[in-house]
């Protein structure tokens, strides 16, 4: 059985879908090839927070900008892909409150203070299922893992592991941490040898949930349904899949002593993103592949700026002002062959 479409994406994590749903949202037939399953976006709690994560790393002036614009774009984007946006900002507990305070309006965020602690107002976050499901609305899906690609006139041709072929005129790799397929030209192979995987593992934990999603120093939570989402480990350069719940729990009991809440019983979820060495994702095109790659744990956060950088270079369009940081020809990124 053989497909064909303007665009293949390879990948259903935030990067691949949000890419799909902008392409087919500008008139393009989009195939996104996935396995389907659990993944790093789908586990992940949903956060587009430039305040907390400016908070947590204190980033250079100009990455802080570049979250900033993210979060910006977020409201139309949500709008035009029929998304819930959840802007209740986000809260920060513990006794350091008053040096996170500094660091946040020395970048411009606005800050409130409460009593043990304060909120950045203009966080948000999105409730990560549901938002995969919406943006994939527009595309047609080919439920198998691709197994290599092929360069041919008009475009190229991916075979996944079941036998089929899917052909397109144009190939979006979002693949997150996953190692390089065969035929892909030799940068674009160098560029994934030098994403890092980052296991990251959250837990749900029934019953009490602070109002707004909050961090603490041992990590945050996020009110959802019946429960809160607390996380989450970042442990770089492992790709196994298997929950650690003693792990969980350990973190689970330092969140919930700073919030004041019961500690109860973690279901733990695991997910493996990808890292580039600068922290920032690689977006636009390689020798003829355009990539959607490593957000580190900002995926949501940037989604729709990536998908935008994705779309234009799909189209041929003239970049944004913005696609030159996330250019995965940028000094440092491709690793050498070997």
């Amino acid at each position: 059985m053989s497909l064909s479409s303007d665009v293949i994406v390879i990948g259903a994590g935030v990067l691949g879908l949000a890419s799909a749903a902008e392409l087919s949202a500008r008139g393009l037939s989009v195939i996104v090839i996935d396995a389907g399953g659990p993944n790093a976006s789908s586990v992940a709690a949903g956060m587009i927070a430039p305040a907390m994560e400016s908070a947590l790393d204190d980033p250079p002036a100009e990455t802080v900008e570049l979250l900033k614009t993210a979060r910006a774009l977020w409201p139309a984007f949500a709008a035009r892909h029929g998304l819930t946006l959840i802007e209740d900002g986000a809260g920060w507990r513990g006794p350091d409150a008053e040096g996170i305070e500094a660091r946040l309006r020395a970048h411009g965020f606005r800050t409130v203070r409460t009593k043990n602690g304060l909120r950045a107002p203009d966080d948000a976050r999105i409730d990560a299922v549901a938002a995969l499901e919406a943006l994939g609305h527009g595309s047609r899906r080919v439920p198998s893992r691709a197994r290599s690609v092929i360069r041919v006139d008009g475009g190229w041709v991916v075979t996944t592991e079941d036998g089929r072929e899917t052909t397109g005129r144009r190939l979006v790799l979002a693949t997150g941490a996953g190692r390089a397929l065969g035929g892909l030209p030799a940068r674009v192979a160098g560029l994934i040898r030098a994403v890092t995987p980052v296991r990251g593992q959250l837990a749900f934990v029934p019953g009490a949930a602070p109002d707004v999603p909050t961090r603490t120093r041992a990590g945050y939570a996020v009110p959802v349904a019946g429960g809160m989402l607390i996380g989450a480990s970042m442990e770089a350069g492992r790709r196994d899949l298997t929950p650690d719940p003693a792990a969980a729990r350990s973190r689970i009991r330092a969140v919930c002593e700073v919030l004041e809440l019961p500690a109860g019983d973690a279901e733990p979820r695991v997910g493996i993103r990808g890292a580039l060495p600068d922290g920032l994702p690689a977006a636009g095109e390689l020798d003829g592949v355009v990539v959607a790659l490593a957000p580190r744990r900002n995926g949501w956060l940037l989604a729709p700026l990536v998908a935008g950088v994705v779309a234009d270079a799909v189209q041929g369009t003239p970049p944004g002002p913005h696609a030159a940081s996330l250019d995965p020809t940028r000094p440092g990124l491709i690793a050498p062959a070997g």
